[in-house]
């Protein structure tokens, strides 16, 4: 896919702000479709894309998710939005999905004919990622964390088994994906701003959405206004979180 960028990545990312305000300017549909698009080419956990992507443009469910969005100005100005689930409960068709694109690039053979590697590959999917992600009303998920770490005792082991850690994963997933749509938004010139105040019970209601689900973070979509940055970007001085070895 070809999308023409006006900035490098590196100016993308100083270019992007959490734009508050945003322009009565529509944005090309198309266009941020092309950036949810990239956002999909982020890093996943276990490329297990637990993940997905509603691009609201309908002025309807736009005026809907703003009010149970506390009706903060990113949200009531924003010509799009887009809103970023975590999907969690998808995990056994995502495994699904793996073994068969794995399968499709080995070829079609009996598994005594699979290579050393490719049997890791398929059983790592098949075995393992069932392992970590099976569970029943978290008692497994508790179990699982209690093996683990006893195992952990006399060697490096995996130590985030419980439900809560596998939801955790999921999230950061996610949160990956949400920062390529905005870097990409950024390098057209289009702005953003990620939400986190919400109402995600009534998100989910608003977008038809199973109770597994969770919403990641709502992102408001537009052309800033210069009111729409509020101030001069703050960080930290950068000794006090860079640590070389």
């Amino acid at each position: 896919m070809d999308l023409i960028k006006e900035k490098s990545v590196s100016e993308a990312i100083q270019y992007r702000r959490s734009v508050r305000v945003f322009k009565a300017e529509a944005l090309d549909d198309e266009k941020v479709k092309k950036c949810i698009r990239l956002a999909t080419l982020a890093p996943t956990s276990s490329n297990m894309q637990l993940w997905e992507f509603y691009q609201i443009t309908s002025v309807d469910v736009l005026e809907k998710l703003t009010q149970v969005s506390f009706n903060q100005n990113a949200a009531k100005t924003a010509k799009q939005m887009v809103v970023v689930v975590a999907r969690k409960d998808l995990w056994r068709k995502r495994v699904q999905s793996n073994v068969a694109f794995l399968k499709s690039q080995y070829g079609d053979k009996s598994a005594a004919d699979y290579s050393k590697r490719e049997k890791f590959a398929l059983n790592y999917y098949q075995k393992i990622v069932p392992t970590l992600y099976f569970d029943f009303i978290g008692i497994l998920g508790a179990l699982k964390f209690l093996i683990f770490q006893v195992i952990g005792i006399f060697k490096p082991i995996y130590r985030q088994a419980r439900r809560s850690d596998m939801r955790i994963v999921a999230q950061k997933s996610a949160a990956l994906a949400a920062q390529n749509f905005m870097i990409s938004m950024a390098a057209i010139n289009y702005d953003t701003c990620p939400m986190e105040g919400f109402d995600s019970l009534r998100v989910k209601k608003i977008l038809n959405l199973p109770a597994a689900a969770e919403i990641n973070m709502i992102i408001g979509c537009g052309i800033r206004e210069e009111s729409g940055v509020y101030g001069e970007r703050f960080r930290v001085p950068f000794e006090e979180v860079y640590f070389k070895l």
